[in-house]
């Protein structure tokens, strides 16, 4: 093992293999997230705020676990799984809520049917952040 490696291991570094690319899809969909709930507060709030309220969770959401899956460490780890799992049941929630009642939404939030919008990728997201954190702690140990 290289050095950069025993370090790794020993801090518990999430940011490796499958790792590096959740940090990168997570930071992707935080900017995208972001951008979005940050735009549409300030200029369409009274349109649909529980959309765009929405959004703005889901930006919180992703902003935080791409910081615990680059800081790394056991306490970020599980900080990271539930927020993974928190993730996971607010996608399926507002995902079927869109569906079964689509007046309370008359513009999308980022989780809408599951994240179609953006490719689903909302849903497949905490499952494979989920997976990863999992699986990368049982390799560490």
């Amino acid at each position: 093992m290289t050095t950069t490696e025993t370090e790794g291991a020993r801090t518990g570094r999430l940011v490796k293999g499958p790792g590096l690319l959740l940090v990168w899809l997570y930071g992707v969909m935080s900017v995208g997230a972001v951008s979005r709930s940050v735009y549409q507060i300030a200029t369409e709030f009274d349109r649909a705020p529980l959309a765009y309220g929405l959004s703005a969770v889901a930006a919180v959401v992703y902003a935080f676990i791409t910081y615990t899956l680059v800081r790394g460490g056991e306490t970020a780890r599980r900080a990271a799984l539930v927020c993974c799992a928190a993730e996971l049941a607010g996608v399926l929630t507002v995902g079927t809520w869109t569906l079964v009642e689509p007046s309370a939404f008359p513009d999308a939030t980022v989780w809408s049917d599951y994240g179609y919008g953006y490719v689903f990728i909302p849903v497949l997201l905490p499952l494979t952040g989920i997976w990863w954190l999992r699986t990368s702690r049982a390799l560490a140990s």
